[in-house]
């Protein structure tokens, strides 16, 4: 018998920013119940820490180095099948509520309806990222700092509205329809760092702690992201004021995510499907929120490509921690899992695995998980590998490797790279790496392709004339470029 599933995805959410995660601050009861209920797993990482190719990676379970979606400018479009398209030809439904940022709403992504569906911005998205050779120096920190505090917003009002949209579709759900998957995409804690009164109030400024690794000497000093930091000039607009209201507004945006997340899980427990319905929760990146002096996403440090990822349902393990390393495509092979699906010879060579039987097995610390980063702010290729107690990060065109022992060094501080002592342990990494992708063949196809689209939008001085914008609007909202 196949079960029905509910993804639940937010969009920019901390790992670390989990009370079941032991965070000392964060509120989120509704996830730790999801956690205590079901299995959490430790060490959770998106594919690409931005959110376009993320979303395009979580759709079709490739690595992006196959599919190549590498920007914020180029948008998932149906053309490589999704677990939709599989849910689908499999006589089930695949309905999307909330924000989904492929190309646009005609699409063929594989849902079988879409509900309030958010996209990219005019089907073209953020074309200023595509410039990598020379960095531009943008203004998007500035626009992430220009409004911090409480309040409402577009995407605060979204959230609850997607809420709402996802409670009645379970409720109004008849047991004898289809078997279904119901994606539910929250924005928050997306900035702007705006929190509603209320889940803002929760978190006095005083009282938050100072991010860490803040200060100028404890920073990164690699030169890739040395780089990035002179591209997004984050120092320019955040002063302490600002760090203060802002963390205390992601803060609260993490327990309004947590409060819509009850809601709709609610609704479940009300619902004919309780009994028969898994139950998926993660990210497609996390946040840096101030850490190292950076903010947003983008790199390949565990406030960033680590995500949170949680795992509940009929024959999930209660209460259990999972540390083998898992990534969003396995989300595609999970589909299929709990669906009940018939196998299809072109989902042999996936490299995911369903949550569902990593969740029923014992840990696979040394399984292999990927992530890349080919997109704004990005001088060259990031790949990342994680792998037993190592994060590896290679990167393209000569620039040095990093390695951390995440098991003594949560923080990712002492870079092992330059230490003769592990060579082995990189060599092996690379030769992990090769099996998967040739990097800078990779790098090379990234580039060229976003040179092309670069000259189809008119040259790199049409696109700076463009401007800059801060986040995709909600529907019915216009972006504004600066």
């Amino acid at each position: 018998m196949s079960e029905n599933l509910l993804i639940i995805l937010s969009d920019e959410h901390n790992k670390r920013m989990l009370g079941i995660s032991g965070h000392s601050h964060v509120k989120t009861p509704n996830l730790d119940k999801l956690a205590n209920e079901g299995t959490l797993f430790e060490n959770a990482y998106c594919n690409s820490p931005i959110c376009v190719p993320s979303r395009a990676i979580l759709a079709t379970g490739r690595y992006n180095a196959e599919i190549g979606y590498w920007d914020n400018a180029d948008p998932y479009d149906g053309k490589i099948p999704s677990w939709g398209h599989r849910a689908v030809e499999g006589n089930c439904d695949a309905v999307s509520i909330g924000k989904l940022h492929f190309l646009d709403d005609q699409a063929p992504t594989g849902f079988s309806e879409q509900i309030n569906p958010l996209n990219v911005v005019g089907g073209v998205g953020d074309l200023l990222g595509l410039i990598r050779q020379e960095l531009p120096v943008r203004k998007g920190a500035a626009n992430m700092a220009k409004d911090v505090g409480s309040g409402e917003t577009t995407y605060s009002n979204y959230d609850i509205q997607i809420a709402k949209d996802a409670k009645n579709w379970i409720a109004n759900r008849k047991k004898t329809d289809k078997p279904w998957v119901l994606f539910v995409s929250f924005v928050c804690p997306h900035f702007p760092l705006i929190a509603p009164e209320e889940f803002y109030n929760m978190y006095p400024e005083n009282d938050v702690p100072w991010p860490l690794l803040y200060e100028e000497n404890k920073r990164s000093q690699h030169p890739y992201y040395l780089a990035m930091r002179r591209c997004m000039n984050y120092d320019d607009y955040f002063d302490e004021e600002k760090v203060r209201k802002a963390t205390a507004a992601y803060f609260g945006l993490c327990s309004f995510l947590d409060h819509n997340i009850g809601e709709v899980l609610s609704s479940l427990e009300k619902s004919d499907f309780a009994d028969n319905t898994n139950v998926i929760y993660t990210s497609d990146h996390g946040d840096a929120l101030g850490m190292r002096g950076m903010w947003g996403k983008s790199t390949m440090f565990e406030e960033s490509a680590g995500i949170p990822m949680i795992a509940k349902g009929p024959n999930i393990p209660k209460s259990k921690k999972i540390t083998t390393p898992v990534s969003l495509v396995d989300i595609f092979p999970t589909v299929v899992d709990s669906l009940k699906l018939r196998k299809n010879s072109k989902d042999n060579d996936l490299p995911g695995r369903s949550l569902l039987d990593i969740a029923a097995q014992k840990n696979d610390y040394e399984r292999i998980v990927l992530s890349e980063y080919h997109a704004a702010a990005s001088p060259v290729g990031a790949f990342m590998l994680r792998k037993g107690k190592y994060k590896y990060v290679y990167f393209a065109e000569g620039y040095h490797p990093q390695l951390f022992n995440l098991e003594e060094d949560q923080y990712e501080e002492n870079d092992l790279a330059s230490d003769k002592n592990y060579s082995l342990i990189l060599d092996g990494f690379y030769q992990d790496l090769i099996k998967i992708c040739n990097p800078e063949e990779v790098n090379k196809r990234a580039k060229k392709e976003q040179n092309e689209t670069i000259l189809k939008h008119g040259g790199i001085e049409a696109i700076k004339g463009r401007g800059d914008f801060g986040y995709s609007p909600a529907p019915g909202q216009k972006a504004e470029f600066d």
